[in-house]
């Protein structure tokens, strides 16, 4: 799933509030997840400036503090790095992982990007449809094919309970509690009876 930077920009609200790069980065990906019935595998697009987010959830929407695209952005891929090792711990049937795709000369990335464009969706490809033993693992971070140790706040348990309750009072959406897929596949609803609730 693509994301949003925040190269040259303001914070940017959606018709529902929020700020964009909390939609788009973390939520988008938490809704997905939480309506689709869990598959084999799933992949989550983290950076390398997740480690500079912060665990406490304190504003996530930028709504009081004043507006940092860079720490946003951070935040933002702190949190979905969270939401990874959130549901590889609540679905064990499912390969959970994140990537840290590299810095790369993409619109958003910059033409000052040092890590080489054609590596950046090898360790995705490869972890959605790899069959070698090191790809087959869940719960891990990755870059360039190379588990790495992720902020060691992602780890909590409480910070990862806190923004799956977070993300579930946004959009009315609870992920399961356990792995789903021996159970028959209900209908998806339809993303208009999933709107975000404005935040308060």
């Amino acid at each position: 799933m693509p994301g949003v930077g925040y190269y040259g920009r303001g914070r940017v609200e959606t018709e529902d509030g929020l700020s964009d790069v909390f939609a788009v980065n973390v939520l988008a990906p938490y809704l997905l997840t939480a309506l689709i019935t869990p598959p084999r595998r799933l992949v989550y697009l983290s950076s390398g400036m997740h480690h500079s987010g912060e665990a406490t959830l304190r504003d996530p929407q930028w709504a009081t503090r004043p507006w940092q695209g860079s720490q946003a952005y951070s935040e933002s891929k702190f949190h979905v790095t969270a939401l990874m090792l959130a549901v590889a711990r609540k679905w064990p049937e499912v390969l959970s992982n994140a990537v840290d795709p590299g810095w790369v000369a993409t619109k958003m990335g910059g033409s000052g990007a040092t890590d080489e464009l054609q590596l950046a969706p090898v360790t995705q490809a490869w972890l959605a449809a790899g069959d070698d033993a090191a790809a087959l693992v869940t719960g891990r971070y990755f870059h360039h094919q190379q588990p790495r140790p992720p902020h060691p706040a992602t780890r909590s348990l409480e910070v990862q309970d806190r923004l799956l309750k977070y993300c579930a009072d946004l959009t009315a959406s609870n992920c399961p509690q356990r792995s789903l897929s021996t159970e028959p596949a209900s209908p998806v609803p339809s993303a208009r009876a999933h709107r975000c609730v404005r935040p308060p």
